[in-house]
């Protein structure tokens, strides 16, 4: 252990190096220019730079998701921290372990109240699990290391740390440690397991509501186990992960993050509700009403306390690992269930499935420039790529031809904030070099980070990028036109504010001016080569796919 003292931001690096931490994405800044002189020289350390703090925290965040551990973000003092907030509100929404970390010109100059001067813990309170400032140089590295093992707790989340310039440049003698995150593999009790069994046993319409908790603990197996010996409906709730398989004949899709009214019609009839990893409902406008029949029993499993009960009563909670808590349950469930019930959950597995069955003979392809695209790099990749999903309005389609079936394949955009899609996929693709990372995004929400491109091509990250075009917020349309049933208003012109068609963008062009590839699909018979094109480059290229 070395204890002989050096300049806190040489120490700094160390620390972040002893816990994983061995690329940093971000973006200068003058007050952060000692500690980054530091990082360029530092042995087995990257910086990845972005141009804009919004892109780097989105690279961070797909790098996050798909390691399954931590990332490490820098941002430039209050102007930007300010960048990123909306992209750390997406990590704090989907629970990605961020830690970010910012400068400031020094403690000494809090009186002066000059250039630059900001409240950083204030501004990143809101969207982080833990903010705070180090005003002194003996505590840096203790701080930082609380900050990671926070970070990775359940509930994952982002963490910010404001690291004044002066404070960095003190000798440091504290020790490198790596830190301490607690293990959280928690089972429930017997008669707590027991408890739920009694509670779902017996239910004739069970329901399953399933969130990223399940994909964190790696519960896939034993979720789809509980599922079947209860022949109950899966609905993703809050998910962006692969939590069930897209094939499984009770997966029923997601609930939906806009309108309470539809996920109460999708629950209503319930009388047995399990409800795992996730909280109920997180839609933008919620049903404020208890969405559950009357005399329904809800079961709620989640290492997340907060989420159990939050919105809506449950008649029992459990505070345990989802894993374990699923694999107890489904062994007390085979003891308990009489040959009346389990042959009632097999029938309506039975049903299920061949009502799956019937949809894929029923299911005819389409002959659009999407859906011949996307057929078509289904058909030249066999499934075996990556996918960071924010088509949104295009995404059933996505997920049509390239659907989630394994855990780390794909990631769905959350939080709602758009840009995700783009630098999600360059943070994947620095995570997995071996495999094929394709994002998808939409017109305008590729446009707020469209700045990534570059980023993968100074760092030689090879990913490729699909702009579905449809050149307009779409899913405003939709919203809207939801907004306008509700409330009885005659359906007239979407706001101009929707429409992104003048002037038209070059999506392309765009992207050879950041010095990647592109090419534009108009025509069906244009998208299979422009599949073979992507495919075929080595490095980052972007195909804009009219929609």
């Amino acid at each position: 252990m070395n204890t002989e003292a050096t300049p806190g931001r040489e120490r700094l690096i160390e620390q972040f190096k002893a816990d994983g931490l061995n690329v940093m994405f971000g973006n200068p800044g003058t007050v952060e220019q000692g500690f980054l002189d530091a990082v360029d020289a530092a042995a087995d350390f990257q910086y990845v730079l972005a141009l804009q703090e919004t892109v780097a925290a989105g690279i961070a965040d797909g790098y996050a998701r798909a390691t399954g551990g931590a990332a490490l973000l820098q941002l430039h003092s209050g102007v930007g921290l300010g960048n990123g907030i909306g992209m750390l509100y997406q990590s704090l929404r989907g629970h990605t372990p961020l830690v970010v970390v910012a400068g400031d010109a020094g403690v000494r100059y809090d009186a002066m109240d000059a250039q630059m001067a900001s409240d950083l813990v204030a501004m990143a309170k809101p969207v982080t699990k833990y903010a705070t400032r180090v005003t002194d140089p003996r505590s840096v590295l203790r701080t930082i290391r609380r900050a990671v093992k926070i970070a990775l707790t359940p509930p994952r989340g982002p963490v910010f740390v404001a690291l004044p310039m002066d404070v960095l440049d003190e000798p440091n003698s504290e020790p490198v440690l790596p830190a301490t995150v607690p293990l959280t593999d928690v089972a429930p009790s017997p008669a707590s397991v027991g408890r739920a069994a009694e509670l779902l046993a017996g239910a004739e319409h069970p329901v399953v509501l399933v969130g990223d908790g399940v994909a964190l603990s790696g519960a896939q197996a034993e979720l789809a186990a509980v599922a079947e010996l209860l022949g109950a409906d899966v609905y993703e709730v809050d998910s962006s992960e692969v939590n069930i398989a897209a094939s499984h004949p009770l997966r029923r899709g997601q609930t939906g993050h806009m309108f309470g009214p539809h996920s109460k019609e999708l629950v209503g009839r319930a009388d047995g509700v399990l409800i795992v990893g996730t909280y109920v409902f997180p839609e933008v406008f919620p049903e404020l009403e208890n969405p559950f029949r009357p005399g329904a029993k809800v079961v709620h499993i989640d290492l997340n306390t907060y989420e159990i009960a939050k919105n809506h009563p449950v008649d029992l909670g459990l505070a345990a690992d989802p894993r374990h808590a699923l694999r107890a349950l489904a062994g007390v469930l085979e003891q308990r269930m009489t040959p009346a019930r389990r042959a009632a959950a097999a029938a309506r597995l039975e049903v299920r499935t061949r009502e799956r069955a019937r949809a894929a003979l029923e299911r005819t392809d389409d002959d659009t420039p999407m859906a011949v695209f996307l057929r078509t790099l289904a058909e030249r990749t066999g499934g075996d790529l990556i996918v960071f999903d924010e088509a949104l309005t295009t995404s059933p389609l996505v997920t049509r031809y390239l659907p989630p079936e394994r855990p780390g394949d794909y990631h769905l955009t959350r939080g709602g904030s758009l840009g995700v899609g783009f630098p999600g996929a360059v943070g994947a693709k620095l995570a997995h070099p071996d495999r094929l990372v394709v994002g998808f995004a939409g017109d305008g929400g590729s446009m707020y980070t469209y700045q990534a491109l570059w980023t993968a091509v100074r760092h030689g990250i090879a990913a490729k990028f699909v702009v579905c075009n449809n050149r307009k917020y779409r899913l405003l349309d939709d919203n809207i036109a939801q907004y306008w049933r509700e409330r009885d208003i005659a359906e007239h012109a979407f706001p101009g504010s929707f429409d992104l068609s003048r002037p038209e963008i070059d999506f392309a062009g765009l992207a050879r001016a950041l010095g990647a590839e592109g090419t534009r699909v108009e025509k069906p018979d244009e998208a299979a080569a422009a599949v073979t094109r992507m495919l075929a480059h080595p490095g980052p290229y972007l195909v804009d796919v009219q929609v």
